[in-house]
């Protein structure tokens, strides 16, 4: 990159964007997710990460009206993906979990996708940009404060 100085935040910023979701696509490719749809999925994903939860939580999290939330917990327990229980404290309330096969479908789709990543980096990276990439990785953790 020869741009002025004041220009390349924005390029690589613009580059990025672009290769992660070109990366995003390509991890999708290869795992399980074809199975569901992208909210069902992301819905699995939003349980794993923080517990059990109300519909009307797991709704707000998503950015969705609690109709919709509904319909893709209904069909998500048809699939067995998700088991539901009293909340201990508000009987009224009802949380929603993953269950076992709900879990386990998840990890099966995150260990392919680190597989096939894993296997792309080494056919196609050099060591020494294996390396480099790890220090790039680091730098950008620290630029994005994660």
């Amino acid at each position: 990159m020869t741009d002025a100085p004041d220009e390349r935040p924005a390029l690589i910023a613009s580059e990025l964007r672009t290769m992660f979701r070109h990366l995003k696509r390509q991890l999708q490719q290869h795992s399980n997710r074809g199975e569901l749809t992208p909210s069902q999925a992301a819905v699995v994903v939003q349980i794993d990460a923080v517990g059990p939860a109300t519909a009307s939580a797991l709704a707000r999290a998503e950015g969705m009206r609690p109709q919709s939330m509904r319909s893709i917990l209904s069909a998500l327990d048809e699939m067995g993906l998700i088991e539901t229980q009293p909340d201990p404290d508000d009987g009224r309330q009802t949380l929603v979990s993953l269950s076992a096969t709900g879990a386990h479908w998840l990890a099966e789709g995150r260990a392919a996708r680190q597989d096939w990543l894993s296997r792309r980096l080494a056919a196609t990276l050099s060591e020494t940009e294996q390396q480099e990439v790890a220090r790039a990785l680091k730098t950008l953790s620290r630029a994005l404060d994660i």
